[in-house]
């Protein structure tokens, strides 16, 4: 059944990123929407779990579940029917009597996805770790809490990053936030208690926030014109794949408090240590100042 559920789930996220050219052509704004649109996401996973808990104590779980698929169904339709969903169009490729018009899967695009299976892998071994720390200190909040905090440190690096124009590329941008987030996973180590443990993770969970909105940006001038909503899907099943095997590694090794607080820097340090070796060819990011990019006029759009 939750097989079936995940099938059957709109692609909302590639769709919702594909719009932003379109309400936004200024590349610096949609930089700023970007790291918006990604922190507020995380209020998503500080209400829904707060608001499925009370329908269930206050009614039954089939009543949470209900309400669950009504506000998906309801949201779906919001975006599905908004007038720039209704407006767009994909473009058309720009030489597409060429190769590269058509090529989706480059090199440089391939090692992005697949650093950020490592971003993903750190944030299902957290969930993971959040339970065995609640089981452990035998508070059983704390598996809602820590992502909770998680997801509050998401939301205000993406209010923070979105409201100012930072200098430098975003080639920089993202390996610098990437080393950042890696950093943030360095305290558990420690193997902290239970509320210095929740105030640690607001760190990773902030920039979190900068390397996702980097990592759009990113795929957005590495792929050809016409072919964004396609890339952005593969981004988001990159950060699924990862967040899926940080998951299961993590439930093996729940038992083993110093593994367990270990994986979410381990998953880091690979996202981190891929991008440092694809540096130099995530390079059409390269050379545009205050969050700005371009794409090469050949087999891409004229306007960014």
């Amino acid at each position: 059944m939750v097989v079936v559920g995940g099938l059957t789930t709109p692609p909302l996220e590639a769709g919702l990123r594909a719009l932003w050219p379109s309400v936004l052509p200024d590349p610096r704004l949609r930089h700023a929407a970007l790291a918006l649109d990604t922190g507020t996401q995380g209020l998503l996973y500080i209400v829904g779990p707060l608001l499925s808990a009370a329908l269930a104590s206050a009614y039954n779980p089939a009543v949470a579940l209900a309400v669950t698929a009504a506000l998906g169904l309801a949201g779906t339709a919001a975006v599905a029917l908004a007038p720039p969903s209704r407006r767009w169009r994909p473009e058309p490729f720009v030489g597409q009597d060429t190769a590269p018009a058509r090529q989706l899967a480059t090199p440089a695009a391939l090692l992005l996805f697949v650093s950020l299976t490592g971003i993903g892998f750190a944030i299902g071994a957290m969930n993971v770790w959040s339970i065995s720390m609640a089981e452990h200190h035998h508070q059983d909040m704390l598996s809602g809490i820590i992502p909770a905090a998680f997801s509050t440190g998401a939301f205000l690096g993406g209010l923070i990053y979105g409201i100012r124009t930072w200098t430098g590329t975003t080639t920089r941008r993202l390996i610098i936030a990437t080393a950042a987030f890696l950093a943030g996973w360095l305290p558990l180590l420690a193997l902290p208690a239970p509320y210095a443990a929740t105030a640690a993770v607001t760190v990773p969970g902030a920039f979190l926030t900068i390397v996702v909105a980097c990592a759009y940006v990113t795929t957005d001038a590495l792929t050809p014109a016409g072919r964004t909503s396609e890339a952005y899907a593969w981004l988001i099943l990159a950060i699924g794949a990862g967040q899926s095997a940080g998951t299961a590694l993590a439930g093996r090794l729940a038992e083993q408090p110093l593994a367990s607080a270990a994986l979410p820097a381990a998953g880091a340090a690979f996202a981190l240590t891929v991008l440092l070796a694809a540096r130099r060819r995530l390079g059409p990011t390269g050379h545009m100042q205050c969050g700005r990019h371009r794409r090469p006029l050949r087999g891409r759009h004229k306007t960014p």
